[in-house]
């Protein structure tokens, strides 16, 4: 039986988790997926990383789809819209404590989009998605 992806019920997890722990925690974006919305002068080798510190944010909404939330980049206001799989990793800032995630095949019930109800199930393996980019993503410390 197909199930929906994990990324978003971990991160919900681990930023509560971080929170709980009085640190603080930041997401590793990959900026080059489709539907990205972030700050485009704060993006370098293709990531931006993003504090989600309630402090530091606000409205902050992760659901299964998405990531968003308005923050100040620069002194202006920006409303941040970040698609599920563009999520790269998650972190605490002060220890580094937290995970990176790998590739998640596409939700495949009947719910999916492109699927049918005529549509027979998969057969042996799923086909993965290519990057969107050609470099490997890093995860890096911000201080």
């Amino acid at each position: 039986m197909p199930m929906t992806p994990s990324r978003a019920y971990l991160l919900r997890a681990l930023n509560d988790w971080i929170i709980d722990n009085q640190c603080t925690p930041y997401i590793v974006v990959d900026a080059s997926v489709e539907g990205v919305d972030v700050p485009k002068q704060h993006i370098k080798n293709g990531q931006i990383v993003l504090n989600i510190n309630p402090a530091a944010i606000r409205m902050l909404e992760i659901s299964n789809e998405s990531v968003v939330f308005e923050a100040r980049f620069g002194g202006k206001s920006c409303s941040v819209y970040i698609p599920m799989e563009a999520v790269t990793a998650v972190y605490a800032k002060e220890n580094g404590q937290g995970m990176v995630f790998g590739w998640e095949p596409e939700p495949t019930g009947p719910e999916s989009p492109g699927n049918s109800q005529n549509s027979s199930p998969p057969q042996g393996k799923v086909k993965p998605r290519k990057p969107a980019a050609t470099a490997k993503p890093n995860l890096k410390v911000v201080k």
